[in-house]
C-alpha cells in the first residue's frame, strides 16, 4: 500500500492537537481526521477513533505492522512540517503587509 497524498487540512498553534490531516492511498482510499499531537516527546499521530459505551478511545482504521505505521508517521510529520512552514511565512507576511497597509492609509488620510 502507497501513501499517494496527504492533505494537511487544518492547522492550530493554540492547542495540543497541532493538525487535522486526510491520507490517500493507492489513489483509492482516503482517511480523513488523522491528527498531529503535541505529546510530552514530541509530535505524534494519532488515527481517527471513537468513544466506546466504556467511555475509552478505540481507533477506527490503524497501520498493523510497526514499519507501515512509522512510514506513515514520518511522512505525515514531515509533511506537517512543511505546512506548518508555509503557514508561518504566509502569516508573517499578511502580518507585514498589513502593518505597511495600515501605514499608507494613514498617510493617506493626512
Amino acid at each position: 500500500m502507497q501513501i499517494s497524498g496527504i492533505i494537511i487540512r487544518r492547522i492550530s498553534l493554540e492547542s495540543k492537537m497541532k493538525a487535522i490531516v486526510s491520507i490517500t492511498f493507492d489513489n483509492a482510499f482516503v482517511v480523513h481526521d488523522v491528527k498531529v499531537i503535541e505529546g510530552s516527546n514530541g509530535l505524534f499521530i494519532a488515527m481517527p477513533s471513537r468513544r466506546t459505551q466504556e467511555g475509552d478511545f478505540k481507533d477506527i482504521v490503524h497501520p498493523i505492522n510497526s514499519e507501515f505505521r512509522e512510514e506513515l508517521s514520518s511522512a505525515v510529520l514531515e509533511k506537517y512540517q512543511a505546512a506548518l512552514a508555509d503557514y508561518l511565512a504566509d502569516e508573517s507576511h499578511r502580518a507585514d503587509t498589513s502593518h505597511l497597509e495600515k501605514s499608507t492609509a494613514a498617510i493617506d488620510t493626512l
